[in-house]
């Protein structure tokens, strides 16, 4: 069982920085693939971006390529989100999810999902 706990979100000026962090009890957490997805007030949940275990491999939204980076540190069990050149639009709450493979990421169809963390972002 894997247990995922988000942080680091907050309000920033458009153009500005956030560091969001995805932190993992479990000792599965080396071994499965993470991603990011946000949900806006009144819209779907969007994939923003995902790893692998390895973290040889990494996956983005088309919105948020040259923008955000996505990592992970599997001594910490930590992955981490970092995103930059913020925009109005990427206020959402974030939330990480994991999974055995990063296909089953990408697709949201993970089997552990974080609580989620605000992130607003004023123009």
């Amino acid at each position: 069982q894997v247990q995922l706990v988000e942080s680091g979100g907050g309000l920033v000026q458009a153009g500005g920085s956030l560091r969001l962090s995805c932190a993992a009890s479990g000792r599965t957490f080396r071994t499965i693939a993470i991603g990011w997805f946000r949900q806006a007030p009144g819209k779907e949940r969007e994939f923003v971006a995902a790893i692998s275990w390895s973290g040889g491999v990494t996956n983005y939204a088309d919105s948020v390529k040259g923008r955000f980076t996505i990592s992970r540190d599997n001594a910490k069990n930590t992955v981490y989100l970092q995103m930059n050149s913020l925009k109005p639009e990427d206020t959402a709450v974030y939330y990480c999810t994991g999974a055995a493979s990063l296909p089953t990421v990408v697709a949201g169809s993970g089997n552990y999902w974080g609580q989620g963390t605000q992130v607003t972002v004023s123009s």
